[in-house]
């Protein structure tokens, strides 16, 4: 299976290197040098990375025949893709890859059907779930322990444990007022 690991963005200096937007949680292990990606466009790869190393917070890479920061510029929005074992997991026990998590039923815990996951979506404070409805509308699920209690692959689904108003309309308001206090104002005039 294939993967986006990451995007190649602006040349970085004037001997070839260049930043990257990383695609993966695992970046030490499939942005390592020696690690051989094909790209998007295929046509300016195959890439064998050179060296690698983090300055001022970004990734930067090094690629093998590129030495020059003209060669490294045209490389710039290339998708870099990694082969991985679709039977692979992470290392950690509560991570997945998106693949893994892609078509999940999602459903409450007392079985009630939510719908499918047909995306998700990184951003930096946290990942989505895009959920297809049965009616066909979708709604996002953040991918949060206190929301997403159990992932169950071998059943192929999510259980969620949505807070009012997530996935329905019967979300619960709470009043700054409330029908004593402008009781309390229309009595304290009557003092006067």
């Amino acid at each position: 299976m294939q993967l986006v690991v990451a995007r190649i963005g602006r040349a970085h200096g004037i001997k070839g290197e260049v930043t990257v937007e990383v695609r993966t949680d695992e970046p030490e292990l499939r942005l390592g040098p020696g690690a051989v990606l094909t790209t998007d466009p295929a046509s300016a790869g195959p890439l064998t990375i050179e060296t690698g190393r983090v300055h001022s917070g970004r990734l930067l890479l090094r690629f093998e025949g590129v030495r020059d920061r003209t060669a490294a510029e045209a490389l710039r929005n290339t998708l870099l893709i990694a082969d991985v074992d679709p039977a692979a997991l992470p290392e950690e026990p509560d991570e997945y890859y998106d693949h893994q998590l892609m078509d999940l039923d999602v459903v409450l815990a007392d079985g009630t059907e939510v719908g499918r996951i047909t995306e998700i979506t990184h951003l930096p404070s946290q990942d989505l779930f895009i959920v297809e409805r049965p009616d066909g509308t979708e709604v996002m699920i953040p991918f949060v322990e206190q929301i997403v209690t159990e992932i169950d692959l071998e059943a192929q689904r999510a259980v969620i444990d949505p807070p009012p108003g997530l996935i329905d309309d019967r979300a619960e308001i709470a009043s700054a007022r409330d029908d004593e206090s402008g009781d309390d104002i229309e009595n304290a005039g009557d003092a006067n």
